[in-house]
């Protein structure tokens, strides 16, 4: 792949669940080490999107490239072990096994154990409260750890791109700025983009460098961050002022 080829493309994606389309030919790029946020309102077609780059949702038309190589119609499986990681709305712990027991579950395609090992306790220094509740049931985890452990689980893949559905739902804003803070921390030390769907748009388009905005499963605006979050439109539609 070159410098200049993205790390992820999308190109006239239309997809939708049975007759119901949700997308209606979706284009947008993620650049290699980037933070990128998809904004719109509820039923825009962004977790759509999500589920449809990694064939949770079949794409009926268009491409996805990773890495230069088209990844559209591969199994969900094949996606992962190419770096791509989802984390789920809802989190998706497995809530009857430990903390640990998930992160290990989270490597389940690696053979390395030494390097899981490592990566276990790695991901305890970017959540040291996973490390002191490593034995306790996920299910018991208050819903901001149930949030972190979602991450480190997919981190265990070792992924070049993580998808991320609403991380901040349901959260406290205090804990909703450490997950972010820790996210951006991610990206800069393991060079892992991220692809972020985000229904608090004044804290994605703060933590991402590029925006794009979706409408009716239609891109309508892209650009930097910062300039996204300057126009006149999202901010009245979107950041509430």
């Amino acid at each position: 792949m070159s410098a200049t080829t993205p790390l992820l493309e999308v190109r006239g994606l239309h997809a939708g669940y049975g007759a119901t389309r949700v997308l209606h030919g979706i284009d947008f790029t993620l650049a290699e080490g980037s933070i990128t946020t998809l904004l719109g309102a509820n039923g825009a077609g962004k977790t759509t999107t999500l589920r449809a780059l990694c064939d949770m949702v079949p794409a009926t038309q268009g491409e996805i490239r990773f890495g230069g190589a088209r990844i559209d119609g591969r199994a969900t499986e094949d996606i992962v072990r190419l770096g791509v990681a989802h984390v789920p709305d809802g989190r998706g712990t497995f809530t009857h096994l430990t903390t640990e027991e998930n992160l290990v579950l989270g490597a389940y395609l690696r053979r390395d154990r030494a390097g899981v090992a490592a990566d276990i306790e790695r991901v305890y220094g970017y959540f040291p409260r996973l490390r002191e509740r490593r034995r306790q049931q996920a299910g018991t985890l208050s819903g901001g750890e149930q949030q972190m452990l979602a991450v480190s689980r997919a981190l265990m893949l070792k992924p070049r791109l993580m998808l991320l559905d609403e991380p901040s739902f349901g959260l406290a804003p205090l804990i909703v700025k450490e997950l972010f803070g820790i996210l951006r921390t991610i990206n800069r030390e393991e060079k892992v983009s991220l692809l972020l769907v985000e229904q608090n748009a004044a804290m994605a388009l703060e933590l991402a460098d590029h925006a794009w905005l979706i409408e009716t499963g239609r891109v309508v605006l892209s650009g930097a961050a910062a300039d996204i979050r300057r126009d006149d439109a999202v901010r009245r539609a979107y950041l509430g002022y």
